[in-house]
């Protein structure tokens, strides 16, 4: 389990228009990056679907870029996701996201499921001590939970990891570039 950064909604019921798609209607919402989650549309949410979800939620991103949709501050809203019906009965719900670069989730999305639950506590559907189940693409699932600092929603996410691989950093002390480029 981990505690998350506050998290909320910024925006909620945002209309756009998807050129090749059509009208989709989201939240804006941090959870630890900036998100649209979009619930209607008319995709099924399954892996044997991820390269058309890929398609569609590139389609959403650019065209909250190219119409001016950001987050707070003006920040690049740069994951997308789609959400419906879970196909695990211990879930709430099951969710697609792109992240930056093209790639998805293919675990349910910790700061995902951090935006997701801020929304349901801004729509009074979660209050704390309340458990939200999200199942990702490949049907895992992450349970949250929230807390509140003040005013502000904490989201707790639980889940399962495993390693699968340990590595050695090795640096030449000779080598300029070894921690990286710095300007």
């Amino acid at each position: 389990s981990f505690r998350n950064v506050p998290s909320y909604r910024y925006r909620q019921d945002v209309a756009i228009e998807v050129p090749d798609y059509g009208q989709v209607v989201g939240d804006i919402a941090w959870g630890g990056n900036w998100f649209f989650l979009v619930k209607e549309h008319a995709e099924t949410i399954a892996s044997a679907n991820v390269g058309r979800l890929t398609h569609v939620t590139g389609l959403i991103r650019q065209a909250l870029t190219e119409q001016g949709i950001a987050g707070e501050d003006e920040l690049e809203i740069d994951h997308i996701e789609l959400y419906g019906p879970p196909l695990r009965e211990d879930a709430d719900s099951k969710s697609f996201v792109l992240c930056p670069g093209g790639a998805y989730d293919r675990s349910p999305c910790g700061t995902g499921t951090s935006a997701k639950v801020a929304c349901l506590v801004a729509d009074g559907k979660l209050s704390p001590g309340q458990q939200w189940r999200q199942e990702s693409i490949v049907g895992s699932l992450f349970e949250a939970t929230v807390e509140f600092e003040g005013d502000q929603v904490i989201p707790v996410i639980t889940g399962s990891a495993y390693v699968n691989a340990e590595a050695t950093l090795l640096f030449d002390e000779n080598d300029p570039f070894g921690l990286g480029i710095r300007q």
